[in-house]
């Protein structure tokens, strides 16, 4: 791949994020005109991490270039491999040196405390450092480009299988950004504007999110996008019943119980048995 691989994304014009959140990007924009920024992004599964970034390179016109730690098999992966071809060996060189050499490129390292090898990502110590620069013997010396940014980001917890906690070392080369989900106020707005739902069923499905991710038993880490994939279907013509169970991988069970929580509560949901019909196509 060449550096023309590398696009700036997409602005999402109804993304809402912390106003604190939003002044320390713009401290971070400001500082990375000096030297290259490294930030770590953290919090619960779901609650939009990866668009932060995403709309930040957005926001800012810089290229993105995204990758998954969790593919690490082997040190040295970022860089490259040795592949076959034609019965020969050669070095097949990755986008990872191409988009840290590429100036003002945001490069967005997604979960990475879930590496398959616990080695893989001693080569970025290199470039995350203060030399921001790495020799690898098949292509060279690699330099971070000027106004380069570095997001991480992670889930962590005892429930995320395949996770470990970030090397103490490697985490302290990151400032760090803590998320958690939107508001109720703030994810009902969104469900209007994206999905086009009425105030009345965006709050519906808003308490319903909220009662699962609450749960003191088993707490469900139900991302915005469900509640918009909910919404969608709300909106074109299904009940709040049916969006639950077909948006969210839980059983029909948790969502009649939850549901009839909320019926209590404020009388707005109806739960009922499932009927079965025929679907076949009419005979003329």
């Amino acid at each position: 791949m060449t550096h023309k691989d590398l696009k700036v994304p997409l602005s999402d014009e109804y993304f809402f994020a912390p106003e604190e959140v939003i002044f320390a990007l713009e401290k971070f924009e400001t500082i990375s005109c000096k030297h290259p920024v490294n930030i770590l992004v953290t919090g619960r599964q779901g609650c939009g991490k990866s668009s932060l970034v995403c709309q930040f390179a957005a926001f800012y016109n810089r290229p993105l270039a995204v990758f998954q730690m969790g593919l690490l098999s082997e040190p040295g992966q970022l860089f490259g491999e040795y592949a076959l071809k034609g019965g020969e060996t050669f070095y097949q060189e990755f986008l990872f040196p191409k988009a840290i050499s590429t100036p003002r490129c945001v490069v967005h390292l997604e979960e990475i405390n879930r590496p398959d090898h616990p080695k893989a990502l001693n080569e970025l110590f290199s470039v995350l450092s203060e030399n921001r620069c790495i020799w690898v013997d098949q292509i060279g010396l690699v330099e971070v480009a000027p106004g380069v940014i570095f997001f991480a980001t992670m889930n962590e917890g005892e429930e995320f299988t395949g996770t470990d906690s970030l090397d103490a070392a490697l985490r302290d080369r990151f400032y760090i950004i803590s998320l958690d989900y939107l508001p109720a106020a703030v994810e009902e707005k969104v469900l209007r504007l994206k999905a086009g739902v009425g105030e009345k069923d965006a709050g519906l499905i808003v308490r319903l999110v909220q009662k699962l991710r609450g749960n003191p038993q088993f707490p469900l880490p139900v991302s915005t996008r469900h509640s918009l994939m909910m919404a969608e279907l709300v909106a074109a013509g299904a009940g709040v019943r049916e969006a639950t169970i077909y948006s969210l991988q839980v059983s029909k069970d948790v969502v009649e119980s939850v549901l009839l929580s909320v019926h209590a509560e404020t009388g707005d949901v109806k739960v009922g048995e499932n009927r079965f019909v025929p679907f076949v196509p009419v005979r003329g």
